[in-house]
């Protein structure tokens, strides 16, 4: 009895000293299959620079449904691996709808924040109810606050491919906050103006959300004609160029000073239409216009680059739709249409740029043809399988919707629409007699980035009363798109020297239980789980009683 009783203190005392070793010297183990809680090096950079505490209230605290519960813990997991590494980011769980005398008013105020919540239908024991969940954290530093959406909604996607893809985007998502939060210096962006671009109020949504990150400001080419050196030194200024959407053509003079901006090393993202066509041309000529070419005077520039936009249409089955009226006065009514001019564009995941994005809106967009020379290029976005070209001049009519589309036609698919181009830049005018004279120009210039994309309606919002909507939004069919993800994600790319983005590359898988198994063999599990251990220890409780009446009864 004396030696048992000395192992049990030995064992105590074991436990003690191990337990205040581990107060001092801690340590976590990923054992993890794809080292889901382990940081990347460019997460551990950022989060190790905050010098003051970082408060991230996550809002998924009380009675959640299950797969809320998954994300819950796969945050909390995630957040204590970046407290980790700097005991100044701390967290709290908040459940927005705790105590809240009038639920209704305060899912307005977080509406009005911005947070919007996540509607899920929960079926238990037969029942079925919707309940509102909001998936979202808030960063709070100083007097700055970051919203971080939580939850990674993806058209047609399952319960589980939901929790997968919005787990793969935690760590970036946080990283990405805390970016925001301690940037010192922003780089600049400038939007390109003078050749008929995009108001700003069409892309003021996306102007809006880059602003955390960066400067902006504007640089109109038409000073070209009259002072090009300076436009030039105002563009060397910038660290990107917006070119959005441009209807008239570039002289060869304001091309050269686009080409020299980019052989020095500005970076740039080019939406164009290579085919003069709008839906408010369709509605406006009674339901059909003509599709002409539009000359932008930038083929020779793009070609030198290793892309060609075709002045032709992509027609796509996998299409986004328009809405039209029928009927008249109080009895019109609006309903949603397939619009075969209006692909929509699902993501290969090839590229950080394009991973775990939502399907992007195109409109009328055309195909690029990439061509063989020493840039690298990366194909972004392509269209459907099922997709062909569409020659112009046609007549674009509105009849095209009550017409079946002949599915055997549609076997030029894969049409590329957006690509990335890197390497060491050379100039278009390399060997050529140039447009006008400039200083210090380059023929060769160092490693530097484009994108070109070929529609201009690719960054539009889309106005109500007169006001901007999000980018990617349709008012119309109340159907988002993944458009804002697509370019925010391009312009971090392109500006991005710590390799953050390269985050979003990160595979995460979590398995989930099967809701139909359970569901199916409940009944079975509970005996197992209740009943095993109860007969185990009758079984165990006999066989100790019959080993003591033998023992001492011998």
């Amino acid at each position: 009895m004396g030696k048992f009783f000395i192992s049990i203190v030995k064992v105590i005392v074991a436990v003690v000293v191990i337990n205040l070793l581990a107060s001092f010297v801690y340590t976590r183990l990923d054992l993890t299959e794809d080292k889901r809680y382990t940081l990347s090096e460019p997460a551990v950079e950022v989060a190790q620079k905050f010098e003051t505490p970082v408060i991230v209230d996550v809002l998924l605290d009380g009675n959640i449904p299950a797969e809320f519960s998954k994300l819950k813990a796969e945050t909390i997991q995630l957040l204590e691996s970046f407290a980790s590494k700097n005991s100044n980011i701390k967290y709290n769980l908040v459940d927005p709808l705790e105590d809240s005398e009038n639920p209704q008013e305060t899912v307005a105020q977080l509406q009005s924040l911005g947070l919007q919540p996540a509607n899920v239908t929960v079926e238990e024991n037969g029942k079925v109810s919707n309940e509102l969940v909001f998936p979202w954290a808030m960063v709070n530093y100083n007097d700055q606050t970051v919203k971080v959406q939580l939850l990674k909604n993806k058209l047609g996607s399952t319960a589980e491919d939901r929790i997968n893809n919005s787990v793969q985007q935690l760590e970036y998502a946080f990283a990405d906050a805390f970016t925001k939060l301690s940037i010192k210096e922003k780089k600049s962006i400038a939007v390109i103006k003078g050749n008929g671009e995009l108001d700003d109020i069409f892309i003021a949504d996306y102007l809006t959300t880059i602003r955390d990150y960066y400067n902006i400001g504007a640089i109109t080419l038409d000073s070209v004609a009259t002072n090009p050196q300076n436009v030039l030194n105002q563009l060397k200024g910038f660290d990107l160029a917006i070119i959005a959407k441009p209807t008239e053509a570039f002289t060869d003079q304001e091309k050269y000073v686009m080409d020299q901006y980019m052989v020095q090393g500005g970076k740039s993202i080019w939406m164009v239409d290579q085919v003069n066509m709008e839906m408010d041309s369709i509605y406006a000529g009674g339901g059909e216009a003509i599709a002409i070419p539009r000359d932008l005077n930038l083929k020779d520039l793009f070609f030198k680059y290793g892309v060609r936009i075709n002045p032709v249409l992509v027609n796509d089955l996998y299409f986004t739709q328009i809405v039209l009226a029928t009927g008249e006065g109080n009895d019109s009514q609006y309903n949603p249409l397939p619009w075969l001019y209006y692909p929509m564009v699902f993501s290969q995941n090839n590229h950080p740029i394009n991973t775990n994005i939502e399907a992007v809106r195109f409109q009328f967009t055309s195909p690029m043809d990439v061509l063989e020379n020493d840039y690298q290029k990366t194909i972004l976005l392509q269209s459907s399988p099922l997709s062909k070209i569409d020659g112009i001049p046609r007549v674009v009519s509105l009849d095209m919707i009550n017409q079946e589309p002949d599915r055997e036609t549609y076997n030029n698919g894969n049409l590329p629409l957006a690509v990335l181009i890197e390497g060491e830049f050379t100039s278009m005018y390399k060997n050529r007699v140039k447009p006008l004279k400039l200083q210090n120009t380059l023929e060769e210039g160092p490693e530097n980035k484009m994108i070109v994309i070929s529609d201009g309606d690719v960054i539009k919002n889309q106005l109500r009363n007169g006001r901007p909507l999000e980018l990617g939004y349709d008012k119309w069919t109340n159907s988002f798109y993944g458009n804002k993800e697509f370019l925010v994600n391009s312009t971090n790319y392109l500006l991005d020297n710590t390799g953050l983005i390269n985050i979003r590359n990160k595979k995460v898988s979590i398995p989930l239980l099967d809701v139909k198994k359970i569901a199916e063999q409940k009944t079975k599990w509970q005996l197992v789980n209740i009943g095993l251990p109860v007969v185990l220890t009758l079984l165990f409780g006999l066989f100790f009683s019959y080993y003591r009446k033998r023992k001492f009864t011998a």
